[in-house]
């Protein structure tokens, strides 16, 4: 099972949530393609919850133009 490390490429102020520039999150899938991208982003979303107590969704910061995508293992 691939692991991911997501992370945050810009701060944004949105919906009354910020997110900075940074915020990390790794994920563990079950597919080799992108967790962004995969079943709406909800791996990625709930991480950040998990870890930051942040919607990252409502944040509308729940894409590529946001986030940055890594490999780990």
């Amino acid at each position: 099972m691939p692991l991911f490390r997501i992370t945050v490429k810009q701060s944004k102020n949105s919906n009354g949530v910020r997110i900075e520039k940074g915020m990390s999150v790794e994920v563990v899938t079950q597919s080799m393609s992108n967790p962004v991208s995969t079943n709406g982003g909800q791996v990625v979303a709930d991480a950040f919850m998990r870890l930051y107590g942040i919607d990252i969704k409502k944040a509308g910061a729940l894409s590529m133009v946001y986030l940055d995508v890594v490999k780990v293992g």
